[in-house]
């Protein structure tokens, strides 16, 4: 099973973040669309979860710098350990996130097929003030302002991510 669930009853949705180590950009958005979807009373609706495209860091807790960020804006990612993403999960997912285009091409080549190449999407192309750019930084080898700078884009793309697909889900709950 690629996420824990914490009901037995099916998710109208699924999400899975996928970054590099998973241990700086993806848990940041997946605690904070956690966050989201609970504090709006979808948290049994939509299953969030993340994953990363290398096994380096496979067991370990996000990047000290990452749960120093999001403590910092109210979120909590301190339970999270690290894991691959594994081909397999396709089918668990309606959305397979990457943070920037190298993650976006490994995700759609390891998709099985054309449906679920079109699962993967780049976070960024979801925030309509996006500038531009699609790549959301990493973080990983800088200091820790830009683990909150890195922070504040996933935010606003998650939260522009959610209102997009809030009337799907409201649909699929009642």
């Amino acid at each position: 099973m690629a996420f824990d669930r914490t009901t037995d009853e099916p998710a109208v949705f699924r999400i899975c973040f996928v970054c590099t180590g998973n241990i700086c950009r993806s848990p940041m958005a997946e605690a904070i669309m956690r966050s989201i979807v609970t504090s709006t009373g979808y948290g049994k609706s939509v299953a969030v979860t993340s994953a990363s495209t290398g096994d380096w860091h496979v067991g370990e807790s996000a990047d000290p710098r990452t749960i120093a960020a999001l403590e910092s804006h109210g979120f909590d990612a301190g339970r999270h350990r690290a894991r691959q993403f594994d081909p397999t999960w396709f089918p668990e997912f309606d959305l397979v996130i990457a943070f920037d285009r190298g993650h976006e091409r490994v995700l759609r080549e390891w998709a099985p097929s054309e449906a679920d190449q079109s699962k993967v999407q780049l976070l960024m192309s979801f925030d309509p003030d996006a500038s531009g750019t699609m790549d959301v930084p990493d973080p990983y080898y800088s200091d820790a302002a830009m683990f909150d700078t890195v922070l504040v884009v996933i935010e606003r793309a998650c939260t522009s991510l959610f209102r997009q697909l809030e009337p799907a889900i409201r649909q699929g709950v009642s």
